[in-house]
């Protein structure tokens, strides 16, 4: 671990003497402190991954991947007290950290299997001469990940940047510091010393080491840290891969049951208390079932609040950003039939939302919320609700829930989006890997495809040499 350097922190990661202060999501009180690693010291520790940068691409890829594996069994065995930690700093419920380390886990192993198959292609030239690519290591990859889902996002990006040879810097999210240096002392011995590094800090680290020189910057988080990132780059030339912020879409045609549309809406909106990237974040409804579909949406809303499923938020400081959406929707013409108030009492809870009458200039319908709020607006076809969901700066994903196979290649053709979901809202295949548009990012950041990102490919030619006699050795006269 490296320590201490002075930034200025937000309200729930202020500041002591020790440096990034955690608060309990849930009561409020005081868990702990991390030090922030100094500018020295992430320097120090560039320079040590780009000294191991030499070495590791020269080990075997099966060899590196047999070192995922072994990384993938030590954090298996660490579930329990990773998971704990992850539920302390973020809030997420215990059950739901254990299913993103379990993901974290799968996520090595697959790369173990994916990294040594990773190759180069034959290319076609004269018979008389050989043509194929080489796919080669960048060097040094630093990854910023987010706190939301830390371990499995993490585990992703470290093990295809690994197993394709380039060593890493790793700064896990300044929300939860302590699960990140755990993590890092988890995976680090399964790699030689210099491999894999964790640096603790907030923006000033990260900003540090984007500036540092390095490769190539993984990026998972807000799109404005994204943005700024990706300016850096210009200047060092690293190649970036960011998975931002989104502002997702869910069209509601007239031909499906209202009451399994406005199930699928609460699962996308309010699981991990909206703390997702792809969660659903604007609804267009046709009006035909609107009615209907409020209704069951608002009773969704009501159950989660009143059994106490819908966790904490990570901090008061992203509820007062929620609140703040929420309570300009408010005085712009919505109506919260659900939630819609900060709750009394400790901790940064927040309820499950149902804001109906939303318009199209509302910060909840332009902007990333991230939190448990569904904002409704209601439309009159499946045409101006398609053409909606397809406006706006982001482009992560987008769901569509319809029984129309002319609308589903419709929506296909027409959403300017990384992913688009038919008729539910999280799912799919393994090996899809999305990329993201306009302010949601750039790149592949999951997936087969993530191999190719932390990936230089250069072609080689090799032709013969045209014949040539050797000439006897000369003998000198005696």
């Amino acid at each position: 671990m490296y320590t201490t350097a002075r930034t200025t922190m937000p309200a729930d990661l202020t500041r002591d003497g020790s440096g990034l202060t955690i608060k309990d999501p849930r009561t409020g009180e005081y868990l702990w402190s991390v030090p922030e690693a100094e500018p020295g010291a992430v320097n120090h520790a560039v320079d040590v991954a780009r000294s191991a940068a030499g070495r590791w691409p020269a080990v075997a890829p099966a060899e590196r991947g047999a070192a995922l594996r072994a990384a993938a069994r030590a954090l298996d065995a660490a579930a329990q007290e990773l998971a704990e930690l992850n539920s302390s700093e973020t809030g997420r419920p215990l059950e739901e950290a254990l299913a993103g380390i379990a993901a974290g886990v799968s996520t090595l192993e697959q790369y173990a299997e994916l990294g040594p198959v990773h190759r180069g292609h034959s290319l076609l030239g004269n018979r008389s001469a050989s043509d194929y690519t080489v796919a080669e290591p960048r060097g040094v990859a630093v990854l910023l990940t987010p706190w939301n889902d830390p371990v499995a996002v993490a585990c992703g990006l470290i093990g295809a940047a690994l197993v394709t040879g380039n060593t890493v810097v790793h700064k896990p999210s300044e929300r939860c510091p302590r699960l990140g240096e755990a993590l890092g002392e988890v995976l680090a011995p399964a790699f030689p010393p210099g491999v894999l590094l964790t640096v603790s800090g907030g923006a000033g680290v990260g900003a540090l080491l984007t500036q540092a020189g390095v490769d190539v910057i993984a990026h998972v988080g807000s799109s404005a840290s994204g943005e700024r990132i990706a300016h850096a780059a210009v200047q060092t030339g690293a190649h970036v891969v960011r998975e931002n912020g989104g502002n997702d879409p869910l069209v509601v045609d007239r031909d499906v049951d209202p009451a399994w549309a406005a199930e699928q809406a609460a699962i996308g909106a309010f699981s991990n208390s909206g703390q997702i990237c792809t969660s659903v974040e604007r609804i267009y409804v046709h009006e035909a079932i609107a009615a209907g579909f409020c209704a069951a949406l608002e009773a969704e809303a009501a159950l989660r609040n009143s059994n106490g499923t819908v966790a904490p938020l990570v901090d008061t400081r992203l509820r007062d950003a929620v609140h703040a959406q929420v309570s300009e929707a408010l005085e712009q013409g919505a109506r919260a039939v659900e939630g819609g108030s900060v709750p009394e009492g400790a901790g940064a809870f927040y309820p499950a939302t149902v804001l109906l009458g939303c318009t199209d200039g509302m910060q909840v319908m332009t902007e990333e919320t991230f939190g448990p709020v569904a904002a409704v607006r209601v439309v009159q076809s499946f045409e101006e609700g398609l053409k909606l969901a397809g406006s706006g700066r982001y482009g992560l994903a987008a769901t569509v829930l319809t029984g129309s196979i002319a609308h589903v290649q419709q929506a296909i053709a027409a959403l300017p989006v990384g992913t688009v979901k038919i008729n539910e809202v999280f799912g799919g295949a393994p090996g899809g890997s999305a990329q993201p548009r306009g302010a949601s990012g750039e790149g592949f950041g999951y997936g087969p495809e993530l191999l190719d990102e932390f990936t230089r490919v250069k072609v080689v030619h090799v032709a013969a040499p045209p014949p040539f006699a050797l000439q006897p050795p000369h003998k000198e006269q005696p």
